[in-house]
């Protein structure tokens, strides 16, 4: 399939638009007329998606609620063909002209779901500090390319269901390495070009992650619990000294300043939402490994995997005047002012891929039907994933409809993906319609009045199946 990277210098975006939609019909390999005019009806629905009957509704699905059942339940998805797709369309790129993509795990909860197999125990925040829950879903691992500026637009390139026997920083890691390589087959990346920013928030395992992907032109960036300890580069061993060097050097505790040396860099930056942001680095630290967790098995001594702690703290946050400091690691041993600035900034930007997140969960209804099987879901979150990039294609296509309450948008590209969706039913006649008409038939019998399952549906118990041995290994 060619890359829609070749065919976007030059066109106009409505047939970039036309093209994908093209390429999203041609990876339906089962019911792909019903899960194209579904993908429509989900983009020109009035309101928020609520459920999967309400959009047999819609003008733009011409069949009936029986055929759109049809098509979640049976229906398939060429998935490898539709992430080639997806990292062949135009992307954002940070002011230096470098690509920054983001992950991050949204789950899709199903706490009443007994028949529903491979959930997991998903973290999800309370309202208050301290309310956290585990509750049962299906975690799904995204990663995007974000925008440099504040939005609430991100481009999604693919998104992976963690199952029970997963190891999530194996898993990340696999995903990683395969959408860098279908950005570089795609053109985004050549031979010279800077290396591809990934950021990541608490709860990825950053260090171990950059250990496995060392052999990628990638710069990693993760957010760090702040009761971690960090270890600087052993002193030189002191003349005639016998025995095995050391590998650690003194301590750096992030909870205690007293460890803290004068920083290799220190920018000062104001701003305005969180006042002034102060950022310090100190350049080859590593973390001191042990044989427990994913490092359990691994062959031959641990590695010392160096790179660069940076500390952030700024004088406010919204609902918080008073912020503790973040803290964020960086696969880069050495760090300039300059890099220092460009990275927390970037980092910054992760949270725009929560945005997405809200947006694809209360208006386009990813997380609202209540399937049964995993394939099913991952069917449905393909299907909201395509209608998500083909707003963001027709992101200056469309015309604002604003309500008489919301303020007009000024400046170009500005419009949020909710009242882009507002206008997409006016732009989609002028656009490619690849599903063809429905066949006239007749409604079959039914089920039969009375009948009952012959079958129970079979329970399954969710969390995790494999166990992690958590004692440390000599």
């Amino acid at each position: 399939m060619d890359s829609l990277l070749e065919h976007a210098a030059g066109v106009e975006p409505l047939a970039v638009l036309s093209r994908f939609r093209r390429d999203f019909h041609a990876c339906l390999t089962a019911r792909a007329d019903e899960l194209s005019e579904l993908a429509d009806a989900v983009l020109c629905a009035d309101g928020p998606v609520r459920d999967l009957a309400g959009l047999s509704l819609a003008a733009e699905h011409r069949r009936g609620h029986g055929a759109l059942y049809d098509a979640v339940n049976c229906g398939r998805v060429d998935i490898g063909r539709l992430r080639r797709s997806l990292a062949g369309l135009p992307l954002p790129r940070a002011a230096d002209g470098r690509l920054v993509l983001a992950a991050d795990v949204s789950n899709w909860l199903r706490p009443g779901a007994a028949t529903s197999p491979e959930r997991l125990f998903c973290h999800v925040y309370g309202r208050g500090k301290g309310q956290a829950q585990m509750i049962p879903g299906w975690p799904y691992s995204v990663i995007a390319a974000l925008e440099p500026g504040r939005t609430s637009w991100t481009a999604v390139l693919d998104a992976v269901r963690l199952g029970p026997d997963d190891d999530e920083t194996e898993v990340t890691a696999a995903q990683v390495r395969e959408v860098v390589a279908r950005l570089i087959e795609a053109g985004h990346w050549r031979e010279g070009d800077l290396p591809v920013l990934v950021v990541f928030d608490a709860g990825y395992d950053v260090t171990r992650l950059a250990f496995l992907l060392a052999d990628l032109p990638v710069q990693l960036v993760g957010r760090l619990r702040s009761d971690r300890v960090f270890c600087f580069p052993p002193a030189a061993p002191e003349a005639g000294r016998t025995g095995r060097p050391a590998k650690h050097g003194s301590e750096f505790a992030f909870s205690d300043p007293a460890t803290h040396p004068e920083p290799a860099a220190a920018t000062t930056t104001p701003t305005s939402r969180y006042g002034t942001a102060r950022a310090r680095a100190w350049n080859r630290l590593h973390p001191r490994l042990t044989r427990r967790g994913g490092w359990a098995d691994h062959h031959g001594p641990l590695p010392i995997i160096t790179g660069s702690i940076i500390g952030l703290q700024v004088d406010r946050l919204p609902g918080d005047r008073h912020p503790t400091p973040v803290w964020l690691w960086c696969s880069t041993p050495d760090l300039a002012p300059a890099d220092l600035d460009r990275l927390w900034q970037a980092f910054l930007r992760r949270f725009d891929l929560e945005h997405t997140f809200r947006f694809l969960k209360q208006t386009l209804g990813w997380t609202r039907p209540k399937i049964r099987t995993p394939d099913q879901a991952d069917r449905w979150t393909w299907l909201i994933l395509t209608a998500h990039t083909q707003l963001r294609l027709a992101r200056h296509l469309t015309e604002d409809l604003r309500r008489p309450w919301e303020k007009p948008v000024t400046r170009p590209g500005r419009l949020t993906p909710a009242r882009i969706r507002r206008g997409f039913r006016n732009l989609r006649p002028t656009t490619a319609l690849p599903a063809s008409a429905p066949k006239p038939s007749r409604p079959g019998p039914g089920r039969p009045p009375g009948s009952t399952n012959a079958h129970r549906a079979p329970r399954h118990d969710p969390g995790k199946n494999t166990k992690t041995d958590t004692t440390v290994k000599g």
